[in-house]
């Protein structure tokens, strides 16, 4: 790995002013952001906002390049890569399908996406190797020796079923070793991170489809995998912002399935589909439309561009990649599903019957989806722990690492993961506001978490697709 600190300071040096200008007014106190961030808070966040979107346009395969590149394996992690085989049948492939039609409005048109094939799914088993040192090298052992080994140091049962962010566009399981093998060692278990298909080669639902298949692998194994059958009541699936959209729209499949009373034949056998013990997820993007009023009035505490720095016609160079072939205006999904529950799970009618849930969030972009979410399933009786933390930006815990409020985030996400599949008491809903830099928590009523009826959230999200589908102007885009 190249590990050269060129290219790194070719990137810092532009930003020097910014972060002089920062520095200063942030010690004079004529920042706002000085109220509730320290120095080093402000310092990332404004540098990681200026890359995001004052960087020039550059080739959106580029960019995917770029951001699967993950550290070096070494130091106290097990990393065991693994490919899931397809099963001989297709029946979970036309699960899916049915479960997307099933979940479809009254009188909404079949169709509005591409039918990916079933194929092979690659992922990471994770654990935590504590009798390793910081810089310990990776043992030059079989990727089976290294599952072994790594059970060995497994403590428990727990087992994270893990979808890493990034838009579903950028990122892998290698960029986010450092949070699952942090959720490894707090939990004593293992997670499985998986490489599902990025868009926009692969749109809705390719994905979900390896979501689904790997969920359906860890319960019922086929020859030759290295781990054997798991319990659905050790199993949480946990995400990160477009992780947690494919948690949660994991969890919404799973349902619909069981509504309709479905079994897949795997592998020869015919197969219940069990929920899992939980869902956990961190700054979960819900609407992938972002027609929420957060989109807008939380901008000053995040890095993700608003809705006004959204427009991919103007963010990318095109390449073989973008635009698409047949060209479509949303980098995941076609215009026809963007309301679907299974693209974005704010819009979904029924969380009833669900397992328990966890969402947290900042003061970001994306909080007002999350409390809808969170309040809609509490109110159809689910069990929803719910965080929410004060002028903190998307998955602060992961980019802040050293703030004592992302401690606590990990604690209490990890806590989550352990209740549920370890006991410790039966989830009990309830919500918490944190201040970042007291810690000082106050207590809101999870079913009063948001004010805005399922009709106005659905039409707002069918003006969204309007606009981002260029039939009508934005009005929000000029707040």
């Amino acid at each position: 790995m190249d590990t050269s600190p060129i290219p790194i300071i070719k990137a810092i040096l532009p930003k020097v002013p910014l972060i002089g200008k920062t520095a200063v007014f942030h010690t004079l106190g004529f920042s706002e952001h000085s109220k509730y961030w320290d120095l080093r808070t402000e310092l990332i966040i404004n540098v990681l906002r200026s890359f995001i979107t004052d960087s020039p346009p550059r080739p959106l395969s580029q960019l995917q390049r770029m951001s699967i590149k993950g550290p070096e394996i070494k130091g106290r992690i097990w990393v065991s890569k693994v490919t899931m085989p397809k099963p001989v049948e297709d029946d979970a492939r036309q699960a899916l399908f049915k479960a997307i039609e099933g979940l479809r409005e009254q009188g909404e048109e079949k169709g509005g996406f591409v039918e990916p094939d079933l194929k092979p799914v690659e992922a990471e088993w994770i654990g935590y190797r504590a009798g390793a040192a910081k810089g310990s090298a990776e043992l030059k052992i079989s990727e089976e020796q290294k599952y072994q080994e790594m059970m060995k140091e497994v403590e428990s049962p727990t087992t994270v079923l893990y979808f890493h962010g990034g838009a579903y566009y950028l990122m892998d399981p290698a960029t986010h070793r450092p949070t699952t093998k942090k959720l490894a060692k707090l939990t004593k278990g293992r997670c499985l991170s998986i490489r599902y298909r990025l868009a926009p080669q692969n749109p809705f639902p390719a994905a979900l489809l390896d979501a689904l298949l790997s969920y359906l692998t860890l319960l019922y194994p086929p020859p030759g995998s290295f781990h054997t059958p798991v319990s659905p009541s050790h199993i949480v699936f946990a995400g990160d912002s477009a992780g947690g959209n494919l948690s949660l729209v994991l969890l919404q499949t799973i349902l619909e399935l069981r509504r309709q009373n479905l079994k897949i034949t795997w592998n020869g056998e015919g197969r219940d589909i069990p929920l899992p013990a939980g869902v956990a997820t961190c700054s979960p993007w819900a609407d992938i439309t972002h027609s929420s009023p957060s989109c807008s009035t939380n901008k000053k505490y995040d890095y993700l561009p608003s809705l006004a720095e959204t427009n991919t016609s103007e963010r990318y160079r095109a390449d073989s990649i973008w635009p698409s072939s047949p060209p479509r205006k949303n980098l995941y999904a076609e215009d026809a599903v963007l309301t679907h529950p299974l693209v974005s799970p704010l819009a979904a009618k029924s969380w009833e019957g669900s397992c328990p849930l966890y969402i947290e969030t900042g003061q970001e972009l994306l909080t007002d989806e999350a409390r809808h979410v969170a309040c809609k399933a509490a109110k159809q009786g689910v069990r929803v722990l719910y965080e929410e933390f004060e002028t903190m930006p998307h998955c602060f815990a992961m980019v802040l690492e050293t703030l004592p409020a992302s401690r606590l985030f990990f604690e209490g996400w990890a806590g989550f993961i352990k209740q549920v599949t370890v006991g410790g008491g039966e989830v009990v809903t309830s919500g918490k506001i944190v201040k970042p830099k007291t810690l000082e928590t106050r207590s809101v009523e999870v079913g009063k978490l948001s004010e805005r009826s399922d009709e106005e959230v659905l039409t707002k999200m069918k003006e969204r697709v309007r606009v981002m589908s260029g039939e009508q102007p934005d009005p929000m885009a000029k707040l």
